[in-house]
């Protein structure tokens, strides 16, 4: 097995240029699918976060009795589905903004009266956490007399949804064209290695070496281009997350969700692929010299 890798290491550093250009077109290629890959991990944790967290806000009318607001909150407390309901007076609800955006001051400076209106948080139990039951309460609460409008982001949830499945289509497309262009060059690139020394192996197999021993170390170069290429895109990839979240966290104020990078199980498996798909370049370009 030294002497394989020997041969495959020796190999690598005498065509320097193609097998930097492999390497290369194979980290472009894991960048990218893992790139993809990380927004999936990001989006499918936001959608999480507002699921677990979500609620319905009910704004109500004007100039409505403090009597009849305790009345109505129980009315409500009683429908299907609801958990709890918490009254945020208009004062209330300005206080949270300006805590919110303590960074933009300057926002509530002429601000001379208060443009927000009362409104009732309403939380679900977990099981109505779907899109059907959610709207459900959402025309109950419409058909109130006292409730002017009510909200619970589903136009942003369904904008965000719709983004999130078509970047998944267009990862699944660019990751397959990007793996079936790296297996291509590999397999170029080992065929013109073999190239180079079919007279060397022809002499071999003359003195009765098996097919194994000759494969042996283009494999592992197949395997070592593989994963050199996988190992640089995901290290370009993490020092772009770094430098991206750090310029995140600085302009907004995420307390509900923190950008994470992949898990060191989804690193090690990205690493794996791209050496299948070093290997299978390999693969293909020996079985059709061999034949030959």
């Amino acid at each position: 097995m030294i002497l394989h890798y020997k041969r495959a290491i020796q190999d690598i550093l005498d065509h320097k240029f193609l097998n930097a250009v492999t390497i290369i077109t194979i980290a472009i290629s894991i960048l990218i699918v893992s790139a993809f890959a990380l927004f999936f991990v990001n989006a499918s944790d936001i959608i999480s976060s507002w699921q677990k967290g979500v609620r319905i806000m009910a704004y109500l009318r004007p100039n409505i009795p403090h009597a009849d607001i305790g009345a109505l909150k129980l009315k409500i407390q009683d429908f299907y589905g609801v958990q709890n309901v918490k009254f945020i007076s208009k004062e209330e609800g300005l206080q949270m903004l300006k805590d919110q955006m303590k960074r933009q001051p300057s926002l509530f400076v002429d601000l001379k009266e208060n443009p927000l209106p009362d409104a009732f948080a309403i939380r679900m139990i977990p099981t109505s956490k779907n899109r059907e039951k959610i709207e459900g309460l959402t025309t109950r609460l419409e058909a109130l007399p006292e409730i002017n409008d009510v909200e619970y982001g589903h136009r942003w949830l369904a904008r965000f949804t719709n983004i999130f499945n078509l970047f998944k289509l267009t990862g699944f497309a660019l990751g397959g064209l990007f793996s079936v262009a790296a297996v291509f060059i590999v397999a170029n690139t080992i065929r013109l290695v073999l190239y180079t020394r079919r007279e060397e192996l022809e002499i071999m197999r003359l003195v009765g070496a098996a097919d194994s021993f000759i494969k042996a170390p283009f494999y592992i170069e197949g395997i070592i281009q593989g994963a050199l290429g996988g190992t640089i895109g995901l290290a370009v990839l993490f020092v772009t997350f770094l430098i991206v979240s750090s310029n995140v966290q600085q302009s907004f104020a995420l307390d509900f969700f923190t950008v994470r990078f992949l898990s060191i199980k989804v690193y090690g498996t990205i690493i794996f692929c791209s050496t299948c798909v070093g290997w299978l370049g390999c693969y293909l370009s020996l079985k059709q010299f061999l034949k030959s």
